[in-house]
């Protein structure tokens, strides 16, 4: 079993490498508070570029946050992670077959449509672009809003009767939803539902539940 890098554990430790202002790395965050799990965070300052330095590239060939190590595996992409994570755990993870594919199945959406609300949210708040550019990115995000918001009619939860990593993989997306401009409550079933994922023990916000250096998290 190969141990994590520079010391930082023997192999069983969870190591998480991120940043506290990425939606991304919210959503491993997310699941691990929400798990109760204890891991290692890895702070990665992407302000500075240090997701694009040899010595993270070495951890992440794509120069991007997330990345998790564990029991001498490097998973990288957060719905990728979130698989992991659910399998290795058995949290989050759907009692029936049929509804772990349809949870995995929203995670691939949520790639393809959310990430919509992730880029507003950036062209908004951390990089400034033509308008065309927003006129282009902001209906996106407002259908793929109004897809989970209609998904969400008549129950709590996107697949099954619980939480599973299609919530939290979508919320997490979603979570920086009002720096990009979006009125939660203009999205009843949606607000519904975000209020119940953050009333779960071990739920906060991003910019509380993220360090902004590295950190030893130790639950039980």
């Amino acid at each position: 079993m190969q141990d994590a890098p520079n010391g930082e554990g023997d192999g069983e430790r969870l190591t998480l490498f991120g940043s506290f202002t990425s939606s991304s790395s919210f959503k491993p965050m997310l699941f691990l508070a929400l798990a109760g799990l204890s891991f290692s965070f890895r702070t990665v300052n992407l302000k500075t570029g240090a997701q694009t330095r040899p010595d993270y590239l070495a951890v992440n060939r794509y120069g991007q946050v997330p990345a998790l190590r564990h029991r001498g595996l490097t998973i990288v992409q957060s719905n990728v992670i979130l698989d992991y994570l659910a399998r290795v755990t058995g949290r989050f993870e759907p009692p029936h077959e049929q509804d772990r594919w349809q949870a995995r199945e929203w995670l691939s959406w949520e790639a393809d449509a959310i990430t919509n609300v992730a880029k507003v949210r950036h062209y908004s708040r951390f990089r400034a672009v033509d308008p065309a550019v927003m006129e282009y990115f902001r209906p996106l995000a407002e259908a793929a809003l109004d897809r989970v918001d209609q998904a969400l009619a008549g129950r709590d939860w996107l697949v099954g009767e619980a939480p599973s990593i299609a919530d939290l993989g979508c919320w997490g997306r979603m979570v920086f939803m009002a720096e990009g401009g979006f009125e939660l409550a203009r999205w009843p079933r949606l607000a519904a539902w975000a209020g119940r994922i953050q009333a779960m023990p071990g739920y906060a916000a991003p910019y509380e539940l993220i360090p902004k250096k590295d950190a030893e998290i130790a639950r039980r």
